[in-house]
């Protein structure tokens, strides 16, 4: 799993349930239960490295990942600290409380719990100061999410969690982003790398030049890919994808997976909740949803493009086996 999440550099975390399939769907034969279970080794971890949005990333490249691209999201805190009633000493004070805390638990708290330690430290969490609080916290590389207790998340130290820990420089850490980010989602471009990063396109461009990608030309755009991918080739057959995968969530332009039609169907209102998808050869094929019961679950699926219910079957029986549970097919 650790090199799943390694070879990405990155995977979108925001929904829980969406990265675990993630992982399931590129890990064969492996149960959910097994899949939570290898996120207790501390190899990977759960934290906001870029843009500000929850990842699962390698735990020994969280401070780095932090400090080269999770710093931007701070640039704009005064602003939100002015809205929420915050300022520089009270979101220091909650660093002190919650790493205090967090260490007299045992080492891990759930969020509930962290909300207390706040409150009792004379530090209000009403309204949206609790989740911007823990946010920061975790931006400024103090904690960060552990796997769930039960159904609620839990918060770690970071330093404790990630035992082992990379140190590229400036220079190094731009071109690792950069060989990780073409090599999983390439061929594609440097705005789109600036997109999933939040780095500027200098930046982006010298991670780009010191990563050995190869420039691809696509119909008159040019794109960057890893060439070791590159000659691999496509990735090909049925995938049943959750909403939240890096196939969609990776790209500023998405019209090399969907068209604008169906776009407006996997991104219903463009709220930024993402279906899950059918994927066919690389192109969208149909949404999907899921409804988990006692005895089977239950896959809904909305077609966006012609084809035999029955050729998407074999994609979705392994999400079945992953929750272990024999498989309901329906269509709208």
């Amino acid at each position: 799993m650790a090199g799943i999440v390694e070879w990405f550099g990155a995977m979108q975390a925001q929904d829980l349930n969406s990265v675990l399939w993630s992982l399931g769907v590129r890990l064969p034969g492996m149960t959910l239960p097994e899949v939570v279970a290898a996120t207790e080794r501390g190899e990977v971890v759960r934290t906001w490295p870029m843009r500000g949005t929850v990842h699962l990333i390698p735990s020994a490249d969280a401070h780095w990942m932090l400090e080269l691209a999770g710093v931007r999201a701070l640039t704009g805190v005064a602003r939100r600290w002015d809205f929420l009633g915050l300022d520089e000493k009270t979101a220091h004070q909650a660093m002190d409380v919650l790493a205090a805390a967090v260490a007299a638990g045992g080492g891990r708290l759930t969020r509930s719990e962290c909300l207390a330690a706040l409150t009792d430290g004379g530090i209000s969490v009403e309204g949206q100061r609790g989740y911007h609080l823990l946010w920061y916290v975790s931006q400024r590389g103090v904690t960060a999410i552990a796997p769930n207790r039960g159904t609620e998340q839990t918060f770690v130290l970071l330093d404790e969690w990630a035992a082992e820990r990379n140190r590229p420089s400036r220079e190094e850490g731009l071109a690792i982003l950069a060989k990780r980010y073409f090599r999983s989602h390439g061929p594609t471009t440097v705005k789109d790398f600036a997109g999933w990063t939040g780095l500027t396109v200098t930046d982006c461009r010298k991670g780009i030049n010191a990563a050995g990608l190869t420039a691809v030309d696509v119909d008159g755009v040019e794109m960057w890919a890893d060439p070791e991918v590159l000659d691999a080739g496509p990735a090909t057959g049925w995938w049943a994808l959750p909403g939240f995968d890096e196939y969609m969530l990776g790209y500023k332009d998405r019209s090399m997976m969907a068209t604008k039609e169906q776009l407006a169907k996997i991104i219903p209102g463009g709220n930024g909740i993402f279906q899950s998808t059918l994927v066919r050869d690389g192109r969208v094929m149909a949404t999907w949803k899921r409804t988990l019961g006692k005895k089977a679950v239950t896959v809904t699926v909305q077609s966006l493009a012609d084809f035999d219910l029955d050729e998407a079957r074999p994609a979705l029986e392994p999400f079945a086996a992953f929750v272990g549970l024999p498989l309901v097919l329906k269509s709208l």
